[in-house]
């Protein structure tokens, strides 16, 4: 067997009937990619290994043991080669749906070397249940390639499946984790990425546009994004037949590669999956753009009738000009858009603001938001300071916190004063007695009263640098920071025990997601809490996806100064709705936190966006970027104090008193109103009737 990328290492999926070098199945518009035959090549076989996977690991353990023993090494004796624990009594070929296949005991001899089954499993005694079902989830990829090696044609691509099913066979008996060996080097394999190339493009060609037409060129970036990410390469062979004079060793090496990386690990997750767009460069682009150009082009005009109106003359009408001015740009040698200081030279001249359509975008702080690993920064940037300042070409304010004084516009500065205002004279002396605890009457207002705001304790708390608030996140660019992991560990462990009815597989999949991030609460050094999110700047929201503390810090404050936080990192990113699907143990929750099942957001923009929960209900917040939220409450509470202030003085003004009327003890039965001491004075009473 020869290592992928090797002189005969090279193939691609073609026994799920997948047309090769053809767009992954569903209209060329979708906002979220339909997957099928081109994510594997058995096709829906990928979505019944998943409903195997979930299925064993529900397994009990002796059924868990039975499975991994067929994948074990005999450790009876030195001199046994069995290298697996084959059953005495199989069962049926096909098995029999009728026939309840009983646990086989610990006992039961091998058939192959007559050992116990427990001789090839005294290795896993005292695994955890969490090592059991990874191992276990490599032995299902184990059987599923071993069904793609005999299913599939081409000799090339079942000698790079066999060597993945030798590799995952290795790693079950040592108990290791899959990398992939050899001469294909590690990922990313070119820079700058395509996905950046194309980022550099709308920057390079579209930043002069006004905002509504440069939205549009965003939307075909991220169409054309998504197309690369699950196009089904075609194989070394048929581009010889095809293309004779091009590099096919070199594209035999891209091609292993994109097998290895991108789209077996598909349909076998235990191995490592990258996205194409994020570890290819140009060199791969340009051998597979022209074909996909063609062929995109060609099924939009065949699906026409099925695209919504608008989507129709998106692609129709936009997308051939962009490929066509794209294509210059891929094929020319000159073409900045591939130079890796690109983005550093054009920032100068201000950014567009969609590098996020592609990426995620540049860490900012408000308040003591720490740098998480991501392409956009500084590599030294890794200082987890509360007051660190990540510096950047692309922001140079970054890490400074909003001033709750600062104007927000021109605009707002020229705003004519409304008649009737306060004069602000008389607002000052105010706030000057109401910030003045010798002045006020009464005890001050703290955050054990019962008036005091949920967030208070929370606030006091981050001001004495007791708590601690950074936005964090995994990457694939860059070599993680150890504090960074031991925090996304922590928010890991956090959703898992608060969110018991969520898969604990799917929390770490999302908060270990690149394209997620989580703002944490630090307490002591450690995790207490977190909001989970991903970013959509294109689509002009975000969407919440876990958000927990801690069983023994809450009714704190945490989880609204929590919320506050996660809102004024949004107003730094100009993304100013929230999405989220609540479940009814915290619709309460967001409730308080402004959340309303009024959607804001156009359903257009979401659907096919977010990940969409049974049972839950789909609740949104606006944000308004004149609010410092993590100030918001004693903000209220001193308006409410001006007011009160405000009434006081006035009443003063106006008080007096009058003695009471006592003619009626003489005798008098009726005196007209205005006769009452006082009432004349009065501007709210009209006079129309008589006292009684």
């Amino acid at each position: 067997m020869a290592e992928p990328g090797g002189a005969g290492a090279a193939g691609g999926g073609g026994s799920g009937g997948q047309q090769q070098g053809s767009p992954a199945a569903g209209g060329v518009a979708a906002g979220r990619p339909a997957r099928s035959a081109a994510e594997s090549p058995g096709g829906p076989g990928s979505a019944r290994t998943a409903g195997k996977k979930a299925q064993l690991r529900a397994a009990p353990r002796a059924k868990k043991l039975e499975k991994l023993g067929v994948y074990s090494s005999c450790k009876a004796e030195e001199s046994c080669k069995c290298n697996g624990w084959k059953n005495p009594n199989p069962p049926p070929t096909p098995p029999r749906a009728e026939l309840q296949q009983a646990v086989v005991s610990l006992a039961e001899p091998c058939r192959s070397c007559s050992h116990a089954l427990a001789a090839h499993v005294s290795h896993l005694e005292n695994v955890s249940e969490e090592e059991m079902n990874r191992l276990l989830g490599i032995v299902l990829d184990v059987e599923y390639l071993f069904t793609c090696v005999h299913k599939e044609e081409d000799a090339d691509t079942k000698q790079v499946y066999f060597y993945l099913f030798k590799l995952l066979r290795k790693c079950i008996l040592q108990m290791g984790k899959p990398v992939v060996e050899g001469s294909l080097e590690s990922p990313p394999f070119e820079k700058p990425s395509i996905e950046q190339g194309v980022n550099n493009f709308v920057q390079y060609k579209f930043s002069h546009l006004p905002s509504k037409e440069r939205q549009t060129i965003v939307e075909l970036a991220k169409m054309f994004l998504n197309r690369i990410n699950y196009w089904h390469l075609e194989t070394p062979s048929q581009r010889r037949l095809r293309s004779p004079n091009d590099d096919i060793a070199g594209y035999k090496v891209n091609y292993t590669r994109w097998l290895c990386y991108c789209n077996v690990p598909q349909f076998c997750d235990s191995l490592p999956r990258y996205e194409t767009t994020q570890v290819f460069g140009r060199t791969l682009l340009r051998s597979v753009f022209t074909v996909m150009r063609r062929q995109l082009l060609e099924q939009a005009r065949q699906e026409k009738d099925k695209l919504p109106q608008e989507k129709r003359t998106l692609i129709l009408t936009h997308f051939p000009k962009f490929l066509s001015m794209l294509e210059e740009e891929v094929y020319s040698q000159n073409s900045p858009i591939w130079d890796q200081d690109f983005m550093v030279s054009s920032s100068r001249t201000g950014q567009l603001g969609i590098q996020t359509v592609i990426s995620p975008p540049p860490v900012a702080r408000s308040v003591s938001y720490s740098a998480s690993p991501s392409s956009l920064e500084q590599p030294n940037s890794g200082n987890m300071s509360p007051a660190c300042k990540v510096s950047s070409a692309i922001d140079p304010n970054l890490g400074e916190k909003r001033k709750n004084n600062e104007p927000y516009s021109m605009e707002d500065s020229k705003r004519p004063r409304v008649v009737g205002d306060i004069p602000i004279e008389l607002i000052n002396e105010v706030m000057s007695t109401i910030t003045d605890p010798a002045a006020m009457l009464g005890p001050e207002t703290n955050f054990l009263s019962a008036h005091s705001a949920r967030d208070e304790a929370a606030r006091l708390e981050e001001r004495r640098g007791v708590i601690e608030f950074h936005v964090v996140g995994n990457s694939l660019n860059q070599k993680p920071n150890k504090k960074i992991m031991m925090w996304l560990v922590g928010l890991q462990n956090v959703f898992s025990h608060q969110l018991p009815r969520m898969p604990k597989e799917y929390i770490t999949r999302l908060v270990f997601d690149p394209k997620h991030k989580t703002l944490a609460l630090i307490k002591d050094g450690r995790v207490i809490g977190g909001i989970c999110f991903r970013m959509f700047p294109s689509q002009g929201f975000t969407e919440i996806v876990f958000c927990a503390v801690t069983s023994n810090e809450q009714v704190k404050g945490y989880g609204t100064h929590l919320m506050n936080h996660l809102k004024e990192y949004h107003i730094k990113h100009n993304i100013l709705n929230f999405l989220t699907y609540a479940d009814e143990y915290a619709i309460g929750y967001f409730k308080k936190q402004g959340f309303s099942k009024d959607i804001k957001v156009p359903k257009a923009k979401y659907v096919g966006y977010i990940k969409d929960y049974e049972g839950a209900t789909l609740m949104g917040c606006e944000l308004n970027p004149r609010i410092p939220y993590t100030e918001f409450s004693v903000i209220i509470k001193k308006q409410k104090e001006i007011i009160k202030k405000l009434i006081e003085r006035k009443q003063a003004q106006i008080r007096k008193v009058y003695p009471g009327l006592s003619c009626f003890k003489d005798g008098v039965r009726q005196i007209p109103i205005e006769s009452i001491p006082g009432i004349i004075r009065s501007p709210r009473i009209q006079i129309n009737s008589t006292a009684h």
